[in-house]
């Protein structure tokens, strides 16, 4: 199978890349990005020299998927038109993951390009939604600051032990604001929490949790922080505990890891931990560790869920999806182990 990447020169696209590179059963053929035109993918990126690519303007010559990695409505406005053709279209940007065209608008500040596709468009986060992902062939690439949190609440949210009334605190490396967005001197040795008012992932976590729960109401508070390090997400999720649901604390706790690890049993990227997890035990993979417990005075349930924003979060789960769309096996080119320290 013949793919190709537009914007292969952010960080997302590079990963891609890198990814698709050592994929048995697909040809990465064509790479686009806008500045980068006309050069070679190793003088943007030497680490992926190997790879002997062209950047171009446009895609070239016949593609079976196409990955975007545009910033949002410039993506729609790409792969429409590919979708029209009927190519099969990964889009990671936030244009098709929201289902209700107001409340995309609303967050995003634009007229939606392609509001035709958004019905159809499947939101691929493989765990919740696999037999949608694979017969689909527009698929939406969950956001990353969504992916840990949904992840980190879906098992006790389908379950219907939690009250909806849901805190997510969570943080992520630099990288998740692009290229060249925050120098060294002004991250270092600082923690910044941002977009109080109001996260752009804030509506698409609540539409898969309310989706979860058809009888729940989300009221969703989402605090994201900046931290001072490359990559990665580390999430902590909050809810009370319904008070019929558990006889008691301590029961809470050992029925809390049961519905976890019974709704993660066959996933291959999803793992369920004995210890609360950081951000270096997913580094470079494609995996997203959840550790839920109870706080026992409050009554709260607490779930840390953490994994690399640019992977999971990002490039990884695309190729998870093109693997869900294209027969091959989910975890096929993604079988790398975490790089530690």
């Amino acid at each position: 199978m013949k793919v190709g990447i537009i914007n292969v020169s952010g960080y997302a696209g590079s990963e891609l890349a890198r990814i698709l590179h050592s994929h048995p059963e697909v040809e990465l053929a064509s790479v686009t990005g806008r500045s980068a035109a006309g050069k070679r993918l190793g003088e943007i990126y030497p680490h992926l020299e190997r790879l002997d690519l062209t950047i171009t303007p446009d895609l070239t010559g016949s593609l079976d998927v196409v990955f975007s990695a545009l910033p949002h409505a410039a993506s729609a406005e790409r792969v429409g038109p590919l979708v029209e053709q009927g190519v099969n279209v990964i889009d990671l940007s936030a244009d098709f993951r929201l289902k209700d065209l107001s409340v995309y608008e609303e967050w995003y500040k634009v007229e939606h390009p392609c509001p035709q596709y958004v019905e159809d468009a499947v939101y691929g986060l493989t765990e919740l939604h696999r037999t949608e992902v694979a017969p689909a062939s527009l698929v939406a690439v969950p956001g990353c600051y969504p992916t840990a949190s949904i992840l980190g609440l879906a098992p006790a949210m389908k379950a219907g032990i939690i009250e909806p009334d849901i805190i997510v605190d969570a943080k992520s490396g630099v990288s998740g604001a692009g290229r060249g967005k925050f120098p060294y001197s002004e991250v270092n040795e600082s923690v910044m929490a941002y977009s109080l008012d109001g996260h752009r992932h804030m509506p698409e976590i609540s539409q898969e949790l309310d989706r979860l729960d058809g009888s729940a109401d989300v009221a969703l508070t989402f605090v994201p922080h900046l931290v001072p390090m490359t990559r990665g997400i580390l999430a902590s999720c909050y809810a009370p505990l319904k008070k019929a649901a558990f006889a008691s604390g301590d029961v809470a706790k050992a029925r809390v890891r049961e519905v976890y690890n019974d709704f993660y049993s066959d996933e291959s990227f999803v793992t369920v931990v004995d210890e609360p997890p950081m951000t270096k035990h997913t580094l470079g993979n494609n995996c997203c560790l959840v550790y839920p417990t109870v706080d026992t005075r409050a009554g709260r349930l607490v779930v840390i869920s953490c994994l690399d924003n640019l992977i999971k979060g990002a490039a990884g789960q695309a190729v998870q999806n093109m693997n869900l769309m294209l027969g091959y096996p989910e975890d096929e080119g993604l079988r790398q182990l975490a790089i530690y320290p």
